[in-house]
């Protein structure tokens, strides 16, 4: 909820949506936080879930989050199919299983009548994404997907002062996300079938780390600079030696205005916890964020002294004031900005099911456009790659 109190389920519907959560078991790092999500924007009411397929697990998680035995599944599809027969069944399916059955579940949820919170990446391949759009588009449903650091006040904050021209036009870009969780060389990779979902390209795409963090960084420079990756020149493969999936991704950006750009991802810099991190210059000046310290957005104009820009203080624009819940000088983080996504979504399905409009400032969230222009991306940066970093039209 809004530091004013503002929920946008109450103020559209008069209650709370009814959510099911497929995935994201006990242990599980992102189902904790998506339910958290929920918890922290009150917009919410968990009323089914199917967070294992395997049923002890399945149940056993299902009962930690207070459900009712008739309301735990092992299936998402079963779940899916009888919620929708129900009065009161859920309306909103968050999905986070592994990557390569996020299209089956979303399509059967956007089919039952049901809108969708997807995780990242959207899908594996750009077939799937591009039949998700069209369902989207046919089902009439509100889709979502978590590129949860759009949710953070300084990077709205960013792409507000983009699209107030505050920055002039943009000239150059550099994005990078760099984590050091696979830089021990003395573990080796987990191999074959028994290997965790992330490291089987048949259910964790073609690239690791692009589908992992890339598509991160994609979304986040798209998102603040309203802009669109033209071209890339890109090299994909493995750092530490022997490795056999992708830990690092470098690549030359061309943007849709002739803006140049660097990219820069890996998960493979020893000592690094998550740094993701932005420099966007413009004619008139500059703009630079870290997601390790998320309250500053660093302002510098051309020809007057740097300025911070932080949630709530001088110079916050309203999109970033919406997306902010506490008072200034506070720092609002990780789950914060992943609470803003859910709040976005709560907005947008509450006022479509009311026959409603919903806040402008809630519209800006990544959705089924976002995910398939994420997936274009991932696979121009695997052919420049495979291509000696030939540059290749997104």
């Amino acid at each position: 909820m809004s530091k004013d109190g503002y929920n946008p389920a109450l103020h559209h519907l008069n209650r709370r949506l009814r959510l099911a959560v497929i995935g994201g078991g006990p242990g599980s790092f992102i189902g904790g936080m998506h339910r958290q999500a929920a918890r922290l924007t009150d917009c919410y009411d968990l009323v089914a879930a199917a967070v294992s397929t395997r049923s002890e697990r399945a149940f056993e998680g299902g009962k930690a989050l207070g459900l009712p035995e008739d309301r735990i599944f092992n299936d998402g599809l079963e779940l899916i199919k009888t919620e929708a027969s129900r009065t009161d069944g859920a309306e909103i399916i968050a999905i986070m299983t592994p990557n390569d059955s996020h299209f089956l579940y979303a399509t059967a949820a956007l089919k039952a009548g049901m809108d969708v919170i997807c995780d990242k990446p959207m899908t594996n391949t750009i077939e799937e994404a591009e039949k998700l759009v069209g369902i989207v588009k046919e089902t009439n449903r509100i889709f979502r997907l978590t590129h949860n650091y759009t949710g953070y006040p300084m990077t709205r904050q960013a792409r507000a002062m983009v699209e107030a021209g505050e920055i002039g036009e943009i000239r150059l870009i550099q994005i990078e996300y760099v984590q050091g969780g696979k830089a021990d060389e003395s573990t080796p990779d987990p191999q074959g079938t028994n290997a965790p979902w992330r490291y089987r390209t048949d259910k964790g795409g073609p690239s690791l780390v692009m589908g992992d963090i890339g598509t991160h960084a994609h979304n986040l420079i798209r998102y603040v600079t309203g802009m669109e990756v033209k071209e890339v020149a890109a090299e994909a493969g493995a750092i530490v030696p022997g490795r056999v999936i992708h830990d690092y991704t470098g690549a030359l950006l061309k943007m849709e205005n002739g803006a140049r750009g660097s990219f820069w991802v890996t998960q493979a810099a020893a000592g690094v916890e998550n740094s993701l991190q932005f420099r966007i210059s413009g004619t008139k000046g500059s703009l630079e964020w870290g997601q390790e310290i998320p309250q500053r957005l660093f302002f510098k104009p051309l020809g007057r002294p740097a300025e911070i820009r932080t949630p709530n203080g001088p110079g916050t624009l309203p999109l970033s004031a919406y997306a902010s819940h506490i008072v200034a000088g506070h720092p609002e983080g990780f789950p914060d900005g992943f609470a803003n996504i859910y709040r976005d979504a709560a907005e947008a399905v509450a006022a479509k099911r009311a026959g409603s409009s919903p806040r402008p400032e809630a519209l800006t969230c990544p959705d089924e456009k976002d995910g398939l222009a994420g997936l274009r991306f991932v696979q121009a940066v695997l052919k420049s790659s495979a291509d000696k970093s030939a540059w290749t039209e997104v």
